[in-house]
């Protein structure tokens, strides 16, 4: 039976308010911190990198511990209810640092970013844990994650406006005073709306009553058998090499804009390279439904590639070209974000077929290492080359800064982006693979061996009897 779209909105509206934690993080909070506040440039890099070392042992162990949570409200909502309260407050305290000294400065956006990143993970892990539990068709999970990864998209395009409306709407000058109040509106706003959208998903949707074979292997047994799964560690690999290049460029937007193309409009084309992606993100989930996931992925990584190496080739007063090379880079950016997500609960269920344990948690502790780690990279290793190159606020930079603003910006994103396509031709589930490994968890449930779809001539022994009466 089809997922009712009452729940499906309900599921996807969370993804709209938590992007505020991508762009605003990622782009204008390390320059407001920087150019604004006094924090200098490769300290900042150098705290952004460790809160994500930080992550990859918070995101496994959430999701390990919510897949064996048990409440009479689920597995995975206590999490999201609670959590959203907290990330709430530690958003407002980030962007609302008090005036201070520089030393002072550091240290609360260090304590604040930790908190924001350890809260962010107790409410996406657990959130994102909820989709692959929510369908098990191939191609409505692709519109399930379609959906919530365009809200998603839509929620960083009005997060990446947010500065420029706030401004503009108060009349706000372009002074230290004018960018702390701007901030202080935008946390003023997005925390309630976190909440509420939080709160809507934790009440309308109802986890899957009675989860029939919780796991019971320790955690480090987990992450062993996690290895063993091909098929995600293919998909891990390439997602977390195209995403660090897709990263490095929405780091470095705002330096490339202004000091390389001489352009103001840095914001302008934040939002036409988000729009793109949200207009063209229905027709790609279109597409894979007629040549499957895999294969459309890839040609949006081929799209977005091949439109980006031109940038590298632009200097000042070229950002009307740039503009039509942004909107050609933008049709591929929907599906490089959904389709993955939708390719990633295949392969938990091929892990079901492998374990007999359902682990979409400690699955996607992982997935979301993949993605901060390539987000943080972005951050931490570009802004301290450009701080190693010559960089300093406010200033006309050198050829030499110039140069490596190109470099990293166009140049580093293309090449990664290739070789994170290239390893995704070897993922292996499509379509009619997919029905077999669910007709094989299935057999394999009652008991009777079963022969691995992925692996011809590997049998999988069937499910003890006393270990399904336990589970």
């Amino acid at each position: 039976m089809s997922l009712p779209w009452s729940k499906k909105f309900a599921y996807a509206a969370p993804a709209f308010t938590l992007a505020v934690v991508g762009i605003p993080v990622y782009v204008y909070i390390p320059k407001f911190y920087t150019d604004v506040v006094g924090v200098h440039i490769g300290m900042l890099g150098f705290i952004l990198l460790a809160v994500r070392l930080f992550d990859a042992v918070t995101d496994p162990l959430l999701g390990y511990l919510t897949d064996r949570t048990r409440t009479p409200f689920g597995r995975r909502r206590p999490y999201i209810a609670l959590g959203s309260l907290a990330l709430a407050g530690s958003l407002y305290l980030l962007f609302n640092p008090p005036a201070a000294s520089p030393t002072f400065e550091t240290w609360w956006f260090g304590i604040c970013i930790f908190s924001l990143f350890l809260f962010w993970t107790t409410v996406v892990v657990p959130y994102e844990s909820l989709g692959p539990e929510l369908t098990f068709d191939y191609h409505e999970r692709t519109g399930l994650f379609g959906l919530r990864d365009g809200a998603m998209l839509a929620g960083t395009l009005v997060a990446a406006s947010s500065p420029l409306i706030v401004s503009q709407v108060l009349g706000l000058s372009q002074d230290a005073e004018g960018e702390r109040l701007k901030f202080f509106w935008i946390a003023a706003v997005y925390g309630p709306m976190l909440i509420l959208c939080c709160w809507w998903c934790v009440l309308a949707i109802q986890e899957r009553a009675g989860i029939e074979h919780p796991p019971r292997q320790h955690l480090l047994e987990g992450l062993h058998a996690v290895a063993q799964n091909k098929p995600f560690l293919l998909l891990l690999i390439s997602y977390t090499i195209a995403a660090f290049g897709s990263n490095l460029p929405a780091t470095l937007i705002l330096y490339y804009v202004e000091y390389v193309l001489g352009s103001t409009q840095a914001d302008f084309f934040l939002v036409l390279y988000f729009v793109t992606g949200i207009v063209f993100l229905p027709a790609w989930v279109l597409l894979s439904r007629r040549i499957g996931k895999k294969w459309a992925w890839i040609a949006s990584m081929a799209i977005n590639t091949g439109s980006f190496v031109g940038v590298f080739f632009l200097g000042p007063g070229d950002a009307p070209i740039y503009g039509v090379l942004v909107f050609c880079s933008g049709i591929g950016l929907g599906a490089t974000i959904a389709l993955p997500s939708s390719m990633q609960a295949d392969v938990i269920d091929y892990d079901e077929l492998l374990t007999g344990e359902r682990r979409e948690g400690q699955y996607i502790g992982l997935w979301s290492i993949s993605k901060k780690l390539a987000a943080a990279l972005g951050v931490g290793l570009s802004l301290s080359i450009l701080s190693y190159a010559g960089y300093a606020p406010n200033v006309e930079q050198s050829e030499t800064v110039r140069m490596t603003l190109r470099i990293l910006y166009a140049l580093v994103p293309s090449l990664f982006n290739l070789l994170g396509l290239a390893i995704a031709l070897f993922y292996p589930i499509h379509s009619k693979a997919h029905e077999d490994i669910l007709a094989a968890v299935r057999k394999r449930r009652t008991g009777q061996a079963v022969q691995d779809p992925l692996r011809p001539g590997r049998i999988l022994a069937g499910l003890e009897p006393e270990r399904l009466s336990k589970e």
